[in-house]
């Protein structure tokens, strides 16, 4: 069986969720997959001792979490020995314009430059509003910033727009590649 690590930065919790969406592809699998939040890493975390390596992390204020960006650095050279993978989530991947997703790609093609990783597969993939979990302040610039993007502004709900299909597919395609 071989072991898989999905590491992963999430700062409202839609990354954790396809992160262990991912997990449980690569579980269905036969591979064993060990879901790191990178924000709390346990102690002697050693990269080296899996098979493959699937990071995630969100995109806010135009930037993936500075401590996804860190490990990303901190273990490049066995990021890119290993097989792995990178999905980026964010709002702007939710367009259906892909002129208007473009935006999102871009910022995934940055980090990986400015990380020097070059990971087997990508994946920018939508993410979600979640207005109930946002205090007053954030909701309010959440939904001036929906309205200006002609998204979803009702704040009584939460809106997600992850497409599981497509996580999916990039889950499987990656278990693919570990046989």
């Amino acid at each position: 069986m071989t072991r898989v690590l999905v590491a992963f930065g999430s700062s409202e919790g839609q990354t954790a969720t396809i992160a262990e969406r991912v997990g449980d592809v690569l579980e269905a699998n036969d591979h064993e997959p060990v879901l790191v939040h990178l924000k709390h890493p346990p102690s002697g975390l050693d990269v080296n001792a899996y098979d493959g390596v699937i990071v995630g992390a969100s995109i806010h204020a135009g930037s993936h979490q500075g401590y996804v960006t860190e490990f990303v650095r901190e273990y490049r050279e066995a990021l890119n020995r290993l097989l792995s993978a990178f999905f980026s989530v964010s709002l702007t991947a939710a367009h259906a314009d892909p002129v208007e997703r473009e935006p999102a790609r871009e910022l995934l093609e940055a980090f990986l430059e400015e990380t020097g990783w070059e990971p087997d597969g990508t994946l920018t993939v939508a993410g979600a509003l979640k207005y109930s979990e946002y205090g007053l302040m954030k909701r309010f610039v959440m939904r001036r910033i929906a309205r200006k993007a002609s998204g979803d502004t009702d704040t009584s709900r939460d809106y997600e727009y992850t497409d599981w299909n497509e996580v999916e597919a990039f889950a499987l395609e990656f278990s693919s590649q570990l046989r």
